[in-house]
C-alpha cells in the first residue's frame, strides 16, 4: 500500500489497517510503522486506560517484526492511543483507537489526516442490517447527509470539511470521530523529515584516521626528500668552489 502524503512528511508514520479509528469488538486491527527513509527501527506502542506504555506483544497483540503489530480479536480494553517509537525515543504521529463492545453503530472514517483535494468516503456501519435502513450523517452535530447504503462521499476535500463526524441509523448513534485535513502534497514535491543523525561507527573513525595518517606521512616524506636534495646540492656546490680555489 503506497504511503499517504501525510506519511511522506514524517520521519515515521503509524498506519492503521483498515484505515479507521472505531472498531467493533472482535474486529481485527493491523498496525504498521512506515519510515520513508528507512533510517531506523520502529516499534508499535500503546497507552491504554489500565495505565502504562507497552510495546506490541507485551501482553497485547502479536508481531513478526517490531515495526508491525496485529490484534486478531480486539476488545474494549484495546482502546487507547497508539504510536511508533524508535530506540532513541523518537515518536511518530499518534492514533486514538476505540473498540466498542456495546455500541451498535460505528463511523468508519480515516485514522490519518486527509489531503485537500482528495475524494473521501465515510461509512456508517451497523452491527445488524435490515431493509429500508436510512443512515444520517452529522458534522459538528449538524446534519450533512443521508444515505440508504451507509456511505457518504465528499469530493474535493478542503479545510472546511475538518471537524467532528458521526452517524446514526434506527435511532442508534455512533461516537464522534475527528476528521483532520492537511494541505495536499503533490508527488515529487515533498521533502521527508530526516531521522536523527546517526553516530559515527568505529569503521568510519578508523578510515578517517588512516587517511589522515597517510596524508601526513606523504607530506613529511616529500618535505624530507626536498631538504635532502637541497643539502646535497649545497654540499656539491661547496665542493666545486673548494676545488676551484685549490686549482687557482
Amino acid at each position: 500500500m503506497p504511503l499517504t502524503p501525510f506519511c511522506l512528511m514524517l520521519s515515521a508514520c503509524l498506519r492503521v489497517i483498515p484505515d479507521k479509528s472505531q472498531f467493533f469488538q472482535y474486529d481485527a486491527i493491523f498496525l504498521s510503522c512506515d519510515d520513508p527513509l528507512n533510517s531506523t527501527t520502529w516499534k508499535v506502542k500503546r497507552s491504554t486506560a489500565d495505565g502504562g506504555v507497552r510495546p506490541c506483544s507485551f501482553s497485547w497483540g502479536s508481531t513478526s517484526s517490531g515495526s508491525t503489530c496485529t490484534i486478531k480479536n480486539s476488545y474494549p480494553s484495546d482502546s487507547g492511543v497508539y504510536w511508533c517509537e524508535s530506540a532513541d525515543g523518537n515518536k511518530s504521529n499518534a492514533v486514538n483507537i476505540t473498540v466498542t463492545g456495546t455500541a451498535t453503530v460505528i463511523l468508519e472514517s480515516p485514522a490519518l489526516p486527509v489531503s485537500t483535494g482528495a475524494v473521501l468516503t465515510l461509512h456508517c456501519r451497523a452491527k445488524t442490517n435490515s431493509s429500508n435502513q436510512v443512515f444520517d450523517f452529522y458534522k459538528d452535530d449538524q446534519p450533512v447527509g443521508q444515505s440508504a447504503t451507509g456511505d457518504m462521499t465528499i469530493h474535493g476535500v478542503s479545510k472546511s470539511h475538518e471537524g467532528f463526524y458521526k452517524c446514526s441509523v434506527s435511532e442508534n448513534e455512533s461516537a464522534a470521530n475527528w476528521l483532520a485535513v492537511e494541505v495536499g502534497v503533490q508527488p515529487g514535491n515533498f521533502t521527508p523529515t530526516p531521522g536523527p543523525p546517526q553516530a559515527l561507527t568505529v569503521s568510519t573513525v578508523f578510515l578517517v584516521c588512516t587517511i589522515l595518517l597517510i596524508t601526513l606521512y606523504t607530506i613529511m616524506t616529500v618535505a624530507c626528500i626536498s631538504v635532502h636534495r637541497q643539502l646535497a646540492k649545497a654540499r656539491a656546490d661547496a665542493k666545486r668552489a673548494a676545488d676551484r680555489q685549490m686549482a687557482n
